[in-house]
């Protein structure tokens, strides 16, 4: 399915009127607090989130998986996805490759299929975390961490043949989050899990081409409940410095345990130039992939605002790459995501609003209820105005949920595709 211009240009005139009002009050308040208003909702135009492609089917648990019907069955059936998202939103422009889920048949024929959509290949995505068919030797014991070496050498060739393949779509780098790790005391000497990883990730480093970045993920537990080998972003970076420039720490919301300051790992990684890559997502308890903002958009919010001052104030780290991470068994999975880029907008947006000289005056004269009241004026302001501006610039929808429902995308996906389509790799 492809949603065009013309449809939601007729579903915008329903709301252009509301959605004008809205604005011109939001931006003469704006004004007199002395913001730009043209230039945030160019920002927010330009701001662009891959969606990663095991994101557009049913999740699952280890008790069960429940389907919501129409799964994009192939690779081009998920691009397609994406493709409806990004007409709907303005801000889904690229789609993350999970290998061997989507390996592509004929490169040429899905370049094109993405470019008609107006999407780019983001990150390549490894998988070292399951047996695959018919592979020699097992990562039942960890992958570039085991002790076998025969191991170690199969799971380092399959992160070379993944940016191959992310070389033939156009990507520029590639994301390595390992499994690997302990259920039980004994059973890993740490040091030499950690030295063998270390050296794994560099043998895979040493094969980047020159324009493409390494970023390596961390994770405090699940699968193994004893010990993960890169259990935080200190692991995350020694390896990354260890590797080399172009090796950076990939963030990932919902990996840290409950009630770590994650907007502080933001800043201290940015200050040093290892922020990489950022995966957006919620939780509760662990690492539930709930949809972005739903539990915690205040933390959410005081993370892009490090995000946003390390963007403006630390050229030495990269602009980050950013996709959500996550999977549902509830949801239809385009309207979660389109929830998530929604609430990614509205912190952005937000965090863009804080005035950080006043703010920065705040803290030099230690004015604690000051430096609140700064973020908290931003953080309460009404954005959605901003954000319907900017997909409106753009040729998206003014409310993309919607629109998504009212030409029942869902719907006309299950008459395409059946009820009991499966999309690959979950």
């Amino acid at each position: 399915m492809k949603i065009e211009k013309e449809q939601i240009l007729v579903e915008n005139q329903q709301q252009t009127t509301f959605h004008n009002e809205s604005f011109d009050f939001l931006g003469s308040s704006l004004d007199k607090r002395g913001v730009d208003v043209e230039e945030v909702v160019q920002r927010l135009a330009d701001f662009q989130v891959a969606i990663p492609s095991w994101a557009l089917g049913a999740g699952g648990t280890r008790f069960g998986r429940f389907s919501f019907y129409g799964e994009p069955a192939t690779l081009e059936q998920k691009i397609d996805d994406v493709g409806v998202l990004h007409a709907l939103t303005g801000t889904a422009g690229a789609i993350s490759l999970h290998i061997p889920w989507d390996i592509p048949e004929d490169y040429k024929a899905i370049r094109e299929r993405a470019a008609s959509h107006g999407l780019i290949f983001d990150a390549v995505n490894s998988n070292t975390f399951q047996d695959q068919k018919d592979a020699k030797e097992s990562y039942r014991y960890g992958s570039l961490s085991n002790r076998n070496e025969a191991v170690r050498e199969q799971a380092i060739q399959h992160n070379l043949d993944v940016i191959k393949i992310g070389e033939k779509l156009g990507s520029k780098s590639l994301t390595v989050w390992l499994a690997d790790g302990s259920n039980f005391p004994g059973q890993d000497n740490f040091q030499t899990a950690l030295l063998n990883t270390e050296d794994s990730l560099k043998k895979i480093y040493a094969g980047l081409p020159e324009d493409w970045k390494l970023f390596i993920e961390y994770k405090p537990y699940e699968p193994n409940f004893y010990s993960t080998v890169i259990q935080d972003w200190g692991t995350s970076f020694l390896l990354a410095n260890a590797c080399g420039e172009k090796a950076y720490t990939l963030v990932d919301l919902g990996h840290h345990l409950p009630n770590t300051n994650i907007e502080q790992i933001v800043s201290t990684l940015m200050v040093k130039g290892k922020l990489g890559g950022f995966h957006f997502n919620d939780s509760k308890y662990g690492d539930d992939d709930s949809t972005t903002g739903s539990v915690k958009p205040y933390a959410l919010f005081l993370i892009f605002n490090e995000l946003v001052y390390g963007m403006q104030h630390n050229p030495q780290n990269p602009y980050p790459a950013w996709m959500i991470d996550a999977s549902h068994n509830i949801k239809d999975p385009l309207e979660d995501l389109i929830q998530s880029l929604e609430a990614i907008q509205e912190a952005y947006a937000k965090a863009l609003l804080v005035d950080q000289e006043q703010l920065k005056v705040a803290q030099q004269q230690n004015d604690v209820v000051q430096c609140q009241e700064i973020l908290q004026n931003a953080y309460r302001t009404d954005v959605r105005p901003l954000l319907e501006r900017a997909r409106l610039q753009m040729g998206s929808a003014l409310h993309p949920l919607m629109t998504y429902r009212s030409l029942q995308v869902r719907d006309n996906l299950i008459k395409e595709r059946g009820r009991h389509t499966v999309a690959t790799g979950l």
